[in-house]
C-alpha cells in the first residue's frame, strides 16, 4: 500500500495543535506537528503521539459492555439502547425526572460530535442534577465572564503574541499548552517575549516548567492569591495611574472598587502571601512600566477557595491599566464559529435552583460536582437514584473521590458512555462506547473560542470506524429518541448528525467561511490576530462593565475576614497539584510510551519541611487530610515551597475492577482522596483543591 498524508487537529488537550499523520492502510508511520497549521505552527506535545496508542489501545472498548455482578459481557446495539431507557424510565417514573443525574466529564468539550448532540439529550432526561468537570476546573472564569461581560464564554486571553510583559499566576502552559488559554508552541511564544525585549513572571508555589523558561519566579503561599491580586489593584488606585482607554465610558464601579479594596497594601498582605511589601510594589512598578502587558491567571488560582474573586481582579487589574481589549493585553477572540451569536443582553446565568442537600447555587444548568455524593446518598425526595457518566472520570477528578466511589456503588442503575473501563466506569451496568479520536470528524468549537489567534480547522475522519461501532453522537441521538418517543422505533427515525449544524453555525460566523472551504484547507485558516471587540459585543444588560457587583463586593467581606483571622503556623502543610506534558487528565495513562519512566505520581516537599519532619529522599509516607489518606513515595526538592507538597492529579489505578493494563502498571494514588468535598469558592460553587491542610505520618 502506498504512504498517505492525513492532516488534522488533536483533541486531546486545549491546544488543538496541526497533526501530519502518515499512514499505510490502517498502520500509522509517524505522527509530526504540521509546519502549515496557522496556530500551533508545527509544534505538538508528546500526547498527540498518543492518538495513535488511543485507536491501537486492546482496553479500548467498541462494543456495549453489560455487567452482572464482577462480570462484563458484550451485548448488542440495541439491547445496551433498550435497557438503558428502559431504566432511565422506570426510575423516573417512580422517583421523577431529577432521580437521574448526568455528569460530563473533560473530554466532552473536545469532541464536536459530543458537543453538539449532548444538549438536547440532557434536555430529553429533564433532570435538574446536572453536573461537569467545569466546577472543578475554570467555573470561576465563566462566572465572572457573565457577570461582567454577560455571558459564561466572554473569556479574555492574554494577548502573548503582542504582549511585552506577562505575569503569570498559578498557571503551567509548559505543561498544559495554555488554558483557558490556546497557545499551541507556548515555549517560542514566550521566547518571543523576552527577544522584543520584554519579560515573562510567574508567581506559584512551585518552580514550575514555565518558570524554568521564564524570567523570574516568585513562590507564594498556596490559596492566598486574592490577597496578592487586591494589593496589586490598590497600589494602581494609590499611584493614581488608572487608565481606561477606549472603554472610559463603559466601564462603571471603579470608585467602589477603590474605596473597598484601599486597605489591602502590600505592607498588609505579606505575611499572608510570603512576598514581601517591596517585591510588590516592584512588580506593580514594572507591570506599570511597559504599554502592553498583560496578567493572567489559571488553574491555580481557580480551584481555591477564592477562585471567584481571583478570576474577578485579573480583570479588574489589566481593565484599570489600559491592557484590556488592547493589543498585548487581555483580548477577545473572535472565531469563525460564534458561539454567542444571537445572543441576548441580559440573561440570567445563575442561582436559578439549588442542590437538595448542601442548597450550593446552580450556574449555567448545572450543579456543583462535590454534592454529586451527597445528593447519591441522602435519602428523599428527588434522590438521586441513577446516573449518567458521559467520557468522565470523577473518582479520580472530583473532591473526595472515595466518598465518590462509595456513592456510585450505591446506584440503582448507572450508564457510562466511554472507551474505557475505569474506576468510575466500573460501576456502571451498562457502559456504551463510541468511536473515537482518529476515527471521527472534529472541529473544534470552543478552544478556537479560547485561542491567543483566530484560526479555523475541520478534521475529517482518518479511518472507518470499527464495523458494527458507534459515534457518539449516533449514541446521545439514539437515547434522546428513545426518551422522548414511548412509541420508538429505529428505522422509522433519521438521526441529526451534528455536521449539519456545523454548517449551520458557520453560518452565524462573520468570516463568511463554509465547512467546504474548511474541507478544501486541512492545514486551516488563518483568520488573524485578536482584535478589539468591545463595547459593541458586550452582552450586560445595560451594555456597561459594572466591575463592582454586589455579589463580588459582598465576597471581599469573606476575604477581609479570612486576612483579619490570619494565623501563621509552621507545622501546617498545605497541598496543591500539579500536571505533566505527558499526562491528560485521568485517562491517557494507558499510553506505554507516555507513561514510562521515572514514577511521576510523587510528593514534592521542600528540603526545610522534609528535615523538620524527618523524610528521607525516596520515601514512603502517608499523608492524611480530614477526609482520607493516601501512601506515596517522597520527592524532595527546591522546586517547591516551604510548608507546601504537590501531588499530581489524576492517579489511582488501583481500585478493583477496572481494565487498564499499562495503568495499573503505574497506577499511582489519586490525590482527590485528600481533597475535601466541603472546601469550595463560596461565590462560584467551584472546588477547592489548592491550599488544603495535610499532615505527614512517617
Amino acid at each position: 500500500m502506498e504512504e498517505k498524508i492525513h492532516y488534522r487537529a488533536c483533541n486531546l488537550c486545549e491546544a488543538i495543535c496541526g497533526l501530519e499523520i502518515k499512514v499505510k492502510g490502517t498502520e500509522i508511520i509517524s505522527i509530526n506537528g504540521d509546519k502549515k497549521d496557522p496556530l500551533s505552527r508545527g509544534h505538538i506535545c508528546p500526547k498527540a503521539l498518543g492518538l495513535k496508542d488511543i485507536y491501537e489501545d486492546p482496553n479500548r472498548l467498541k462494543m456495549p459492555i453489560k455487567r452482572t455482578g464482577d462480570t462484563w459481557t458484550e451485548i448488542s446495539w440495541e439491547q445496551a439502547f433498550t435497557e438503558v431507557t428502559e431504566n432511565i424510565k422506570r426510575i423516573q417514573s417512580q422517583f421523577g425526572k431529577n432521580a437521574v443525574g448526568i455528569y460530563t466529564g473533560n473530554p466532552a468539550v473536545h469532541n464536536s460530535g459530543t458537543l453538539l448532540s449532548l444538549p438536547a439529550f440532557g434536555k430529553a432526561l429533564g433532570t435538574k442534577n446536572r453536573f461537569s468537570a467545569t466546577s472543578s476546573d475554570q467555573l470561576p472564569h465563566h462566572f465572572v465572564g457573565a457577570l461582567l461581560y454577560g455571558h459564561p464564554l466572554l473569556l479574555p486571553v492574554p494577548d502573548i503574541d503582542h504582549t511585552d510583559f506577562m505575569i503569570i499566576m498559578g498557571a503551567n502552559p509548559m505543561a498544559s499548552n495554555g488554558s483557558i488559554m490556546t497557545a499551541p508552541d507556548f515555549a517560542n511564544r514566550l521566547k518571543a517575549i523576552e527577544k522584543r525585549g520584554g519579560k515573562v513572571t510567574v508567581i506559584d508555589p512551585r518552580f514550575t516548567e514555565t518558570s524554568a523558561k521564564a524570567s523570574e519566579h516568585i513562590f507564594i503561599k498556596p490559596a492566598t492569591d486574592v490577597f496578592l491580586l487586591l494589593a496589586i489593584a490598590q497600589q494602581i488606585f494609590e499611584r493614581k495611574q488608572v487608565k481606561l482607554g477606549h472603554l472610559s465610558q463603559t466601564i462603571e464601579g471603579i470608585e467602589e472598587i477603590e474605596a473597598l479594596i484601599k486597605e489591602y497594601s502590600p505592607e498588609k498582605v505579606e505575611t499572608i502571601t510570603g512576598i514581601n511589601a517591596q517585591k510588590i510594589n516592584d512588580l506593580v512598578t514594572e507591570f506599570l512600566s511597559y504599554d502592553k502587558a498583560v496578567i493572567y491567571g489559571r488553574m491555580g488560582l481557580s480551584t481555591q477557595e477564592f477562585g471567584g474573586l481571583c478570576q474577578w481582579l485579573l480583570n479588574v487589574i489589566n481593565i484599570i491599566s489600559e491592557n484590556f481589549d488592547t493589543q498585548g493585553g487581555y483580548m477577545f477572540p473572535s472565531p469563525a464559529i460564534n458561539l454567542l451569536a444571537n445572543k441576548k443582553a441580559g440573561e440570567q446565568y445563575f442561582g436559578r435552583w439549588a442542590s437538595r442537600v448542601r442548597g450550593l447555587k446552580e450556574f449555567d444548568f448545572e450543579l456543583p460536582n462535590m454534592v454529586m455524593a451527597e445528593e447519591i446518598l441522602t435519602q428523599g425526595q428527588d434522590q438521586i437514584k441513577a446516573m449518567i457518566t458521559v467520557c468522565g472520570n470523577p473518582v479520580l477528578s472530583t473532591s473526595n473521590g472515595v466518598q465518590l466511589d462509595e456513592a456510585l456503588e450505591s446506584l440503582e442503575f448507572m450508564v457510562a458512555v466511554d472507551i474505557y473501563l475505569n474506576e468510575t466506569t466500573r460501576h456502571a451496568h451498562i457502559i456504551l462506547p463510541p468511536a473515537t479520536g482518529l476515527e471521527v470528524a472534529h472541529y473544534d468549537i470552543v478552544f478556537h473560542h479560547l485561542a491567543i489567534h483566530n484560526s479555523a480547522k475541520y478534521s475529517e475522519p482518518l479511518f472507518d470506524k470499527t464495523e458494527g461501532a458507534r459515534y457518539d453522537w449516533q449514541i446521545f441521538e439514539e437515547l434522546r429518541l428513545r426518551l422522548s418517543n414511548d412509541e420508538y422505533i429505529a428505522e422509522n427515525h433519521q438521526l441529526k448528525n451534528p455536521l449539519d449544524r456545523l454548517k449551520m453555525s458557520l453560518q452565524y460566523g462573520e468570516t463568511g467561511i463554509d465547512i467546504e472551504q474548511l474541507i478544501a484547507n486541512p492545514h486551516g485558516i488563518d483568520l488573524g490576530p485578536l482584535k478589539p471587540i468591545f463595547p459593541e459585543k458586550l452582552l450586560t444588560k445595560n451594555l456597561k462593565i459594572n466591575l463592582a457587583q454586589s455579589l463580588l463586593m459582598n465576597d471581599l467581606e469573606r476575604a477581609k475576614a479570612k486576612l483579619d483571622q490570619f494565623i501563621a503556623t509552621k507545622n501546617t502543610l498545605l497541598l496543591i497539584g500539579r500536571r505533566h506534558l505527558r499526562s491528560n487528565n485521568s485517562w491517557m495513562h494507558n499510553a506505554e510510551r507516555l507513561i514510562k519512566g521515572k514514577d511521576r505520581c510523587t510528593m514534592m516537599i521542600n528540603p526545610k519541611s522534609a528535615k523538620a519532619l524527618g523524610i528521607t529522599e525516596n520515601q514512603q509516607v502517608k499523608v492524611k487530610s480530614r477526609v482520607g489518606e493516601i501512601e506515596i513515595m517522597t520527592e524532595i526538592t527546591e522546586q517547591i515551597m516551604e510548608g507546601v507538597v504537590s501531588i499530581p492529579h489524576g492517579y489511582g489505578h488501583n481500585r478493583k475492577g477496572i481494565k487498564l493494563d499499562i495503568a495499573q502498571k503505574h497506577a499511582g494514588v489519586s490525590a482527590n482522596d485528600l481533597t475535601d468535598h466541603l472546601l469550595i469558592d463560596e461565590l462560584t460553587g467551584n472546588s477547592a483543591f489548592s491550599g488544603v491542610e495535610v499532615s505527614i505520618i512517617i
